[in-house]
């Protein structure tokens, strides 16, 4: 939906939201008071049952990695298997046994553990494509040209028991990172996640859900312009990492389609919210950061949420950053016995 089309009685929704969501930041400061990198830890407090999961890696040791990141955590189940396609080529982003075969064996292991995919819209997607490529892509795709890869994408899915996944599609695309982006092309972008998601959603057998996924903030283009509709999508999410330096977590939460705007967006449309990504960045070892997003996550209760576990964002598989994991720790990890 781009920004011309908000009707006014929906964008005053959207505002009206994010000021609420704003004054009921959880732990909000004093003015005057930010969240720094600097000085003892927050208390850790437990986090709400919220299914949590650690990005360790996309192949087979990344599922074996889970289970050291649970034995830090105090024998805590990591409920989100979380992965990524690779973007090179279109036989790799329709997926192989390889990657979903360990994947599969997890999932099936203990019910109620949920797998998350990261598709690809484009191949050569980190290649550095020029706009003009983008443009080019991104209408060949509302044209429906690569419903096919999509269609053999979800028919591997469901053949390896992965049909109920979260298929986080064309991620970040308000940045400039990938070949799928959207800023090319607002227009073309939405019509073909649509036509991507009907090619999916015709796989006989498939559960999917669609997870809508801009990074935090505004980026190259403002995310509301890429929103490709509420029938299309299930689930609106955000990548969010600390950064820029020196901004607090109370300016990520009220800046320009921040965190708060995240929410009330999700709110005006219906959806509930994920956090695909987050972690530590640009500010360091900040366990403020940590538990903000810890708190932020207990007020909001997202589908998911999936922390970016290796340097420099991570706190089980970094070790640059242990004021973050003692919080994040105590908030995650399973209680003490008596």
């Amino acid at each position: 939906m781009s920004r011309s089309s908000v009707r006014p009685w929906a964008a005053l929704l959207v505002l009206l939201a994010a000021v609420l969501a704003l004054l009921l930041v959880p732990g909000r400061l004093a003015p005057g008071e930010r969240h720094t990198g600097t000085g003892a830890a927050p208390d850790p407090v437990p986090l709400p049952r919220v299914p949590s999961g650690f990005f360790t890696g996309s192949d087979a040791e990344g599922v074996r990695r889970i289970s050291g990141a649970e034995s830090w955590l105090g024998g805590t189940e990591l409920r989100v298997g979380h992965t990524y396609l690779p973007g090179d080529r279109w036989s790799n982003i329709e997926g192989h046994p390889a990657l979903f075969a360990p994947w599969a064996r997890w999932k099936a292991e203990r019910p109620g553990r949920l797998f998350v995919l990261n598709v690809p819209m484009m191949d050569r997607n980190e290649a550095g494509l020029t706009d003009a490529e983008v443009r080019a892509g991104l209408r060949r795709g509302a044209a429906g040209a690569f419903d096919g890869h999509f269609r053999t994408l979800g028919e591997r899915l469901v053949e390896h028991g992965l049909g109920d996944a979260i298929l986080v599609l064309g991620w970040e695309m308000n940045g400039t990172t990938y070949g799928h982006r959207c800023g090319p092309d607002p227009a073309a972008w939405k019509a073909y996640w649509r036509s991507a998601v009907a090619a999916l959603r015709g796989v006989a057998g498939q559960r999917f859900r669609f997870d809508f996924t801009p990074s935090r903030g505004r980026d190259a283009v403002p995310w509301p312009e890429c929103y490709p509709g509420d029938d299309v999508v299930d689930i609106i999410g955000m990548d969010a990492y600390d950064q820029p330096e020196g901004v607090s977590f109370e300016e990520q939460v009220s800046e320009e389609y921040g965190l708060a705007h995240h929410v009330a967006f999700a709110r005006a449309h219906g959806k509930p919210v994920s956090y695909p990504e987050w972690g530590l960045f640009r500010n360091g070892d900040n366990p403020a950061y940590v538990r903000g997003m810890l708190d932020w996550f207990a007020a909001y209760r997202p589908v998911y949420q999936t922390v970016t576990d290796y340097c420099p964002h991570g706190v089980w598989g970094c070790a640059d950053n242990p004021r973050s994991a003692e919080v994040l720790r105590g908030a995650l990890g399973a209680p003490a016995r008596p």
